[in-house]
Order: structure tokens, then sequence, then C-alpha cells
């Protein structure tokens, strides 16, 4: 395939960005979308210009590092999928791209495509945790009734890989469906009852603090979400932060 990128460059934070224009060449249907940047940056390097950057690691849809905003949607046209798993059979020969870092005030472009999400870490930091001892003399998880309804909730809370296509996707730059899901991993397991009441508090309160904007359940984050993370959760967590703001 032939192809037109239009890639949204800045030398660095301060930096005024553009979009930048670059043909390319040979792609071939199968590659994912990674490997055509791969492709392109090979090229840029061998005629002596700076390659684009962008953020991956595992390249397996698991560490959400991959978040690119492409034809104006997180993680692109496919669905169920992050920037990574995305292939080249999703576009056609001919097409114009447009590549872009996900735009938040609380995630600031680094360079290029690479966006500063460490607010998500703050927030993690603020609440993420539980007190039961799960290392050294741990209880059989066996021991402690579950009901199967509420394993299966928490695990599906727990596929949140923290992309941020939530934020990206949100006209107001909202994290609450990456809160709901981390709470709510916590709030629907008896190991994380401990800290329920002092974790949904102050996570809440980080992730106002980080800048991000409020909640208005247009569901596009849903949508947009390469876990398929529910709003149901966001509503699991305001029932938590009701409680909580009572016991208060």
């Amino acid at each position: 395939m032939k192809l037109t990128l239009q890639i949204w460059r800045q030398k660095n934070a301060k930096a005024e960005g553009k979009i930048v224009e670059y043909p390319i060449d040979g792609i071939e249907e199968d590659m994912s979308f990674l490997e055509m940047l791969d492709v392109l940056n090979e090229q840029l390097i061998n005629k002596g210009d700076e390659p684009v950057s962008f953020d991956h690691d595992c390249r397996e849809g698991i560490c959400g590092s991959c978040s690119l905003f492409i034809n104006g949607e997180a993680h692109g046209p496919d669905r169920g999928i992050p920037t990574c798993q995305l292939h080249m059979r999703m576009f056609k020969d001919g097409d114009t791209i447009f590549i872009e870092p996900f735009r938040a005030a609380a995630f600031p472009v680094i360079k290029d495509l690479v966006v500063d999400r460490s607010a998500f870490d703050r927030i993690q930091h603020a609440g993420g945790f539980v007190s039961v001892n799960t290392s050294g003399n741990p209880v059989d998880a066996n021991t402690i009734p579950i009901p199967k309804h509420d394993a299966d909730r928490a695990f599906d809370a727990a596929t949140c890989i923290g992309c941020g296509a939530c934020v990206a996707t949100c006209k107001n730059s909202s994290a609450m469906l990456f809160v709901a899901a981390k709470v709510s991993q916590y709030a629907l397991l008896p190991q994380g009852r401990v800290e329920a009441t002092d974790r949904v508090l102050n996570m809440v309160a980080q992730m106002d603090a980080e800048g991000f904007g409020n909640c208005t359940n247009t569901g596009a984050c849903e949508v947009e979400c390469p876990k398929g993370i529910s709003l149901d959760y966001i509503a699991q967590m305001n029932r938590e932060y009701l409680s909580a703001s009572i016991k208060g």
C-alpha cells in the first residue's frame, strides 16, 4: 500500500507542534500499525532525519503504552484493541492517515506522539493498594467465599490497562472510567474492603487535583476502551464515593 501519513511532530513539551506529511510505500496489510511506524522511522533515519517518537512496550495489548489518536479515534478504527494490535488491513491503498498524541491537559506532550500519563500513576498511588497480607503468609483464596458474579466483575474491572483512551475520547477529558475500574476491582472483593472508604475518597481527590474533567455520561469512553470497561463501574464508584462521604 501507498499511504500519506499526517503526523504530529513536537520537539519537546515547550515547543510548538505541527502536522508534518510523510508519504510511505510498500506497507503490507498484515503489518501492525506500530510496524508501519517502524518502517517510516527506518526510512527517516536512513535519510538523516529525526525519527518519530511514539510510546510502546509489550506490543501484546497488555501494557497500554501504545496510545495514539488515529483519524480522530483513540487507538484507531478497530474496536476492542489498543494501537499495537491494529493492523494495516483496516486501511486502504491511497489512504491519508492522521496520527496524533492523546489530547488532555493532564496528559502533556513530551515529544511527538509521546505524552506524560504519570497522572494515572499518582491516582493509583493515592489508593490502589490493600493492607491484607498477600505475601509471606497469605490466606488460601478458597477460604474466602466470594460470589462468582462479584469475582467476575472484579476481574473485568481489573482488565483496565490504563492506556488513557477514555480520557482522550471524552470531550471533558474525564478519567472517571479509569478511576472507576481501579476502585471497583478492589471494592467488589473482601480484601479491598479494609481501605474502601479512604481509597475512593483519595483516588477521586487525586483525579480532580490532576486536572481531569467531569463525566457527562456520553458513553464515548466505553466505546473506545480497548478492554470494554463498562460504564456500570462508574455507577459502582459513585455508590462507593457516596457511602464513603456519609461515613466521612
